[in-house]
């Protein structure tokens, strides 16, 4: 494990499209979708020890940010045949055990993890509903082994001024997490190893 901050990418970049499988099979296509009040795409994984410290709490906030309109989706792009826990049969079960209701997608070929510049899981980016970049950083500032209470503050306040309208979050901190797992010969020019 490499611990990875967000690229931070820049604001105002637009969401890149993508079409990938849920845990289900099914195709979830981000051009077809309708956008309310804002996007957020979510970066994670299975087995990764940042994204299982905050997920009961995350799953949770996620049923709040859709009921104010923001449609969210997560993408795992681990490589899974090197990460048996990331595949999509325990992806799956994950959803189904901790009832997600949005989508888990398989980022196979990981360009869609590519395309975003996403780094580490979990990976937050959340849009407005031009799918233009708002935010990107970190949900809050509770890691594992730390004594801070897992809260949301940080995506919770980015939410609140997108669907208030009340402008762009002036700090944003990076998110820290495991390294996305690339495949050999695959890791893009923003990885580094150290």
């Amino acid at each position: 494990m490499v611990l990875t901050p967000s690229t931070m990418q820049e604001i105002g970049t637009l969401a890149p499209e993508f079409a990938l499988q849920d845990t289900a099979g099914e195709i979830y296509s981000l051009r077809e979708k309708k956008i309310d009040k804002g996007l957020l795409v979510v970066f994670m994984c299975n087995h990764c020890p940042y994204v299982k410290h905050i997920l009961e709490k995350l799953v949770d906030s996620i049923r709040y940010y859709q009921q104010k309109g923001i449609e969210v989706v997560a993408i795992n792009s681990n490589d899974f045949k090197e990460y048996p826990d990331d595949s999509p049969a325990k992806m799956a079960e994950l959803a189904e055990r901790m009832d997600f209701s949005f989508p888990y997608l398989v980022d196979d070929t990981q360009a869609v993890a590519r395309a975003y510049k996403a780094a580490c899981t979990p990976d937050f980016f959340l849009y407005d509903s031009f799918k233009r970049l708002v935010y990107r950083g970190q949900y809050d500032s509770a890691r594992p082994k730390s004594t801070e209470p897992i809260t949301g503050e940080d995506m919770d306040l980015a939410i609140s001024n997108l669907v208030n309208g009340q402008g762009i979050v002036d700090e944003q901190r990076p998110s820290m997490g495991c390294n996305i797992k690339w495949k050999a010969e695959n890791e893009p020019n923003y990885f580094s190893k150290n």
